[in-house]
């Protein structure tokens, strides 16, 4: 049996909302030079899910400009609004339900409420209410947080279909600065966890995996590469490796040499 085929067997399908995903790597559209390297990029990555931050993007609210879903259509891709650029609660759900219009009832959406400009800090308070409105009002919510495990269990209790905590900052690449607060959050999650923010190169996405997380979302990691698409290429491999590995299950870490061919038996 092969390694990937252990790993099929073993592993449990990434499924929000209902739907299930072979991907567990999500993208989002910004800072690409343009539409036709956010293409290549996205394509290469193999990504299902993509994200598009609607005050932003044109998704066919200004019929005079290109309209990216005609590179991403809705027909291959899973589109996950965001609400990127919100600082109100009020601001976030009025987006969420604009995307919702756009998109012909489509429910699915990333729910971010931003506290400042200088370290784009989800403000929790406005978070948690804006999470309850939009629950209430059907929507089925994947939400960016911190990395404090007590406010993504209350995520998870509002109703999210999935809680995203950062890495590091929003678009910093610092990879993961407290992999035991993720550990915790996953470890106490019944909600698929996402690590959203922070990732800057393959080996973080991979230590996230390892973790446990179900999946990664990134957007700068691979947008501000020098070589976007092959950096999609390794970000998809760093994914599926670093599952794997955290599937197998690492060996425990020692603090002495421990030869690997034991001495026991040896005939001299």
């Amino acid at each position: 049996m092969t390694t990937e085929t252990a790993a099929s067997i073993n592993d449990n399908p990434l499924i929000i909302a209902g739907k299930t995903y072979q991907s567990r790597l999500l993208v989002g559209t910004g800072k690409y030079k343009d539409n036709e390297e956010t293409r290549q990029a996205i394509e290469t990555s193999g990504a299902e899910i993509i994200t598009i931050a609607v005050r932003r993007t044109n998704i066919g609210q200004n019929p005079d400009e290109p309209n990216l879903l005609d590179i991403l259509p809705p027909d291959q891709y899973t589109l996950l609004p965001n609400t990127a650029g919100c600082y109100t609660t009020e601001d976030a759900v009025r987006t969420c339900r604009l995307a919702r219009e756009l998109l012909d009832g489509h429910s699915l959406v990333k729910l971010e409420v931003l506290g400042d400009e200088k370290t784009l800090f989800p403000d929790i308070t406005a978070t948690l209410e804006a999470a309850e409105i939009l629950v209430k009002d059907g929507f089925d919510v994947m939400v960016y947080t911190s990395d404090d495990p007590l406010i993504a269990k209350r995520l998870e209790d509002i109703g999210c279909a999935a809680v995203m905590p950062l890495a590091a900052p929003i678009g910093s690449g610092l990879g993961i600065r407290n992999p035991y607060n993720i550990l915790t959050i996953v470890e106490n999650a019944n909600v698929p966890i996402i690590v959203d923010a922070g990732v800057g190169t393959a080996s973080d996405a991979a230590i996230a995996m390892e973790l446990g997380c179900d999946g990664i979302l990134m957007n700068t990691a691979i947008a501000a590469a020098q070589n976007p698409p092959l950096m999609a290429s390794a970000m998809k491999k760093a994914i599926e490796g670093g599952r794997e590995a955290f599937l197998a299950g690492r060996m425990p870490r020692k603090r002495f040499a421990s030869a690997s061919s034991p001495i026991e038996g040896l005939f001299f």
